[in-house]
């Protein structure tokens, strides 16, 4: 029997990106030949997919499904290689279905709902390891988020990129639409100061307050400006101290209040977000080549 060493394991993980375990029992069947092995689990498995998984996704869209009722929503981004297969109608395709799954069997994580059914019978992961096998490229459902509310969901989409959904009580489908445009223009870090963190005022202040002294001016005057930046901060960040982007004379908190509603919670994604992408110096390449 061949000596199966932890470098085949290794190779083996790299190739199909599947568990260390799977990969030692194929190098045991196939008496630790790399390649038998990997076809071997390719058709346990569906390893194609995994083939892939070491491939920065970082590409995408952003996909939402609310109910009928606007009662239920959620927002979902799903990954890929390049813009290209983005605009793919088999990848948009899966990436509604997983948005109707989260929204439709409220799964605890990504994990949870790669198991999730969908109306066809194929789970959400057997959509996306069928989506990978036709395209060539790995994609992955990065994270997603569900609402379910007794006032109505409101979402936008800027183009595929981002996204915004929006918990809203009163108002109407418009202000909804209206208020879910202007958290993708804004960027606000959550709805009002009380959410706030501590912690982050603290920092703010400590930055605040050093910047203050430098002024030479006395310590009532310093702890003066400090409030008076901590107050700009709070009303840049927070939803309801922003000016409303449609109408800067008037803020968010005061179109609410005209409406008769509050917004409870919102959620923004944008597409690879976070994500490190490997930037490519083509002209170095070239370079090094030509030196060989």
């Amino acid at each position: 029997m061949a000596e199966i060493t932890a470098k085949m394991v290794a190779e083996l993980r790299e190739l199909t990106g599947l568990g260390m375990m799977e990969c030692k029992k194929a190098l045991v069947e196939t008496e630790g030949d790399v390649k038998k092995a990997e076809e071997v689990l390719r058709i346990k498995s569906g390893a194609k997919a995994g083939k892939m998984a070491g491939r920065v996704a970082a590409e995408g869209i952003i996909v939402h499904h609310v109910t009928a009722d606007g009662k239920l929503g959620a927002l979902v981004e799903v990954n890929c290689e390049t813009d290209f297969v983005a605009k793919d109608e088999t990848f948009v395709a899966m990436a509604k279905a997983a948005a109707k799954a989260v929204a439709d069997a409220n799964p605890a994580d990504v994990e949870a709902l790669s198991a999730v059914k969908t109306e066809s019978g194929d789970s959400i992961e057997d959509v996306r390891k069928a989506a990978i096998a036709k395209l060539g490229e790995n994609m992955t459902i990065r994270r997603f988020v569900r609402y379910a509310t007794e006032g109505k969901i409101a979402t936008y989409l800027h183009g595929s990129k981002i996204g915004v959904i929006v918990d809203l009580s009163g108002g109407d489908e418009q202000l909804g639409k209206d208020i879910a445009m202007h958290i993708a223009a804004s960027k606000p870090v959550c709805v009002s100061k009380e959410q706030v963190s501590a912690e982050l005022l603290d920092n703010e202040r400590k930055i605040y307050t050093a910047q203050a002294a430098e002024s030479g001016k006395p310590a009532d005057i310093v702890a003066k400006m400090v409030e008076g930046r901590i107050n700009k901060y709070l009303a840049e960040i927070t939803l309801v101290g922003q000016p409303f982007v449609k109408n800067p004379d008037v803020t968010v908190e005061k179109l609410l209040a005209q409406n008769s509603a509050k917004v409870n919670a919102f959620t923004m994604f944008v597409v690879g977000e976070g994500i490190e992408k490997a930037v490519v110096d083509y002209a170095a390449e070239v370079a090094a080549a030509a030196k060989v």
